[in-house]
């Protein structure tokens, strides 16, 4: 059982959801329509409560608009991207930046903080929750924010919105630099991602737990949520063994970890509804665009066949 303070929440399945498809993407400013949009909810609704969105951007404005219009019953927890205010030579990818785009990134970090409190108040029966950022305190991240200025981005959230305010970041920041963060926050938002830290999936679950209860353990009157955990499908082998990714695997994790955040009342939103292509480099397995669901095609994969066996959508 969770030994932590539960957020004051109905219970509900909770999913990652982005909504871009082929040739779409948030760096080409092409972004999903409406009517694409009201398919993927049409889709989830009825499965999933809880929908997790990372920008404030067109397609947050859409996705906000289709839910009020169409009536849909989802919650969301929705984040600002804040972009890189430093550069983090640790990044195996590349996060330095010149003085002019850190400068321009720390501007429109702002105006993402300025737009998800204005969201926040516009929407509040459907925003249930909102993040003050996404993986930009870990020493890996390519958008590195200095942990003094995510400070102050929540501090000006929570004056300007009512609702419960965090930060999304892997777990292993939480157990010890982020301490100061967990004073100003309502709730700790953790990453969990077995495959990625070289676990086979029998390890999986049990490091699932570990992960959680790591922080859970350290912080007993502060609720902890999960706000990514899920399993790839395909991989090009770097970061990522191939034989450690299959619909078969997925499958595996995903009734897992449902199962277990259900007994333990962890709320746990599975990483990601469908795949993206855009995301990470040029190959086709490319494990960052294959962790979907469903296929960018909006078919379901193996660990939804029998929930959408009389769907359409098949």
């Amino acid at each position: 059982m969770n030994r932590n303070k539960p957020l004051t929440i109905a219970p509900g399945k909770a999913i990652c959801y982005s909504g871009f498809r082929e040739g779409q993407s948030p760096e080409s400013g092409i972004y999903p329509t409406y009517e694409q949009i009201k398919e993927d909810l049409l889709i989830l609704n009825n499965h999933w409560k809880y929908l997790r969105l990372y920008d404030c951007d067109k397609q947050t404005d859409i996705v906000l608009e289709v839910i009020q219009k169409e009536k849909l019953d989802f919650k969301v927890m929705l984040g600002a991207y804040i972009g890189a205010e430093m550069n983090n030579f640790g990044c195996p990818w590349g996060g330095t930046y010149s003085e002019e785009e850190l400068n321009k990134n720390k501007e429109r970090n702002l105006n993402q903080i300025q737009k998800l409190i204005q969201l926040a108040n516009q929407y509040p029966e459907i925003i249930f929750s909102l993040s003050a950022g996404n993986e930009a305190l870990v020493h890996w991240t390519d958008h590195y924010v200095p942990l003094e200025n995510v400070i102050r981005y929540v501090r000006m959230i929570k004056k300007g919105a009512k609702q419960p305010v965090t930060f999304c970041e892997n777990y292993v920041p939480w157990l010890d630099k982020l301490k100061d963060l967990v004073e100003e926050i309502d709730f700790i938002s953790i990453h969990t991602y077995p495959v990625w830290e070289y676990k086979n999936i029998h390890e999986a679950m049990e490091y699932t737990k570990q992960n959680y209860y790591s922080v859970a353990d350290k912080y007993p009157n502060k609720p902890v949520v999960i706000t990514e955990a899920g399993w790839a499908t395909n991989s090009n082998g770097r970061g990522i063994s191939i034989g450690n990714v299959s619909q078969d695997l997925q499958e595996i994790y995903y009734n897992d970890l449902v199962n277990w955040s259900e007994e333990d009342d962890v709320l746990t939103f599975v990483f990601e509804a469908f795949d993206e292509p855009w995301k990470g480099s040029q190959e086709p397995l490319e494990p960052e665009k294959h962790w979907g669901l469903f296929t960018v095609d909006r078919k379901p994969k193996k660990v939804m066949a029998k929930l959408f066996a009389d769907s359409r959508i098949v």
